[in-house]
């Protein structure tokens, strides 16, 4: 049957075939008519605006979700706090709770350190000692950090709290890249994995912040200034330019 199809089925299949491309055409257009107008502007570019993370402009776009965070769990920066680098934020949301303020560096001589330490090895840092640890924009620099958890979980007293936070959609770090390594960028699971398996799955809070605008900001190095406070306070769960984690020592 198939060697000897009806002259009509044969016209048929012909016309079929040679309207398949004018069809085709046609869907295309129609799909493209559907598609909403994109007005690029100043953003179709293959470079970004900045590339300083939005200080030289205003606050960083990731600044004002640490802020969110920490200020939520301003309650628990208290006793003997332990941050990283400087105590900026220490100072910033312990008020009067605050009894003896430290902080680490894995450097000598770095201004207004207390303490010279390594968070992967445990070197110089104190066990058991603090009732808060600060911990900002700190693991994606660190190759293990499981092992850098688990020096943060020995650090602290036992009821002690970790406030930490890590980048979800970032650019590099150039400057912390050339230096010691720019190793990790996480997600809400991710972290959530990570930090349970030290504290335990029941002694961990995870809150995620950013939406698309947020994250063309960041990477664009706008500041958070140039955005409402309602574009910047919108959460979609897909776009996560920040990870904040909770975690308690089990007394």
């Amino acid at each position: 049957m198939s060697q000897h199809r009806h002259p009509l089925l044969r016209w048929a299949s012909a016309a079929t075939r040679s309207l398949a491309p004018a069809v085709a055409q046609v869907v295309r257009a129609l799909r493209r008519a559907a598609r909403p107008a994109v007005r690029w502007g100043g953003l179709r570019r293959v470079t970004p605006i900045a590339r300083k993370f939005g200080f030289d402009r205003g606050t960083p776009v990731d600044r004002v979700y640490i802020d969110d965070f920490l200020a939520a769990h301003r309650g628990e920066v208290r006793g003997r706090v332990l941050e990283i680098a400087d105590a900026a934020y220490t100072r910033r949301f312990g008020d009067d709770r605050v009894t003896r303020s430290d902080v680490l560096h894995v450097t000598a001589g770095h201004p207004g350190a207390t303490l010279v330490g390594d968070l992967v090895s445990g070197a110089g840092v104190p066990r058991g000692a603090f009732d808060c640890l600060i911990l900002t924009q700190t693991l994606p620099f660190v190759y293990d950090v499981p092992a850098a958890l688990a020096t943060c979980h020995a650090a602290l007293r036992p009821g002690g709290v970790m406030l930490a936070t890590v980048p979800g959609i970032s650019q590099i770090s150039r400057y912390d890249m050339d230096r010691w390594g720019d190793y990790w960028r996480f997600t809400s699971l991710s972290a959530r994995r990570l930090v349970a398996g030290v504290f335990g799955e029941d002694r961990v809070t995870v809150t995620a912040y950013g939406n698309v605008l947020a994250t063309i900001a960041l990477l664009h190095g706008l500041a958070a200034e140039e955005l409402r406070p309602a574009e910047l306070a919108a959460r979609d769960d897909d776009y996560e330019v920040l990870i904040g984690v909770r975690a308690v020592k089990a007394l």
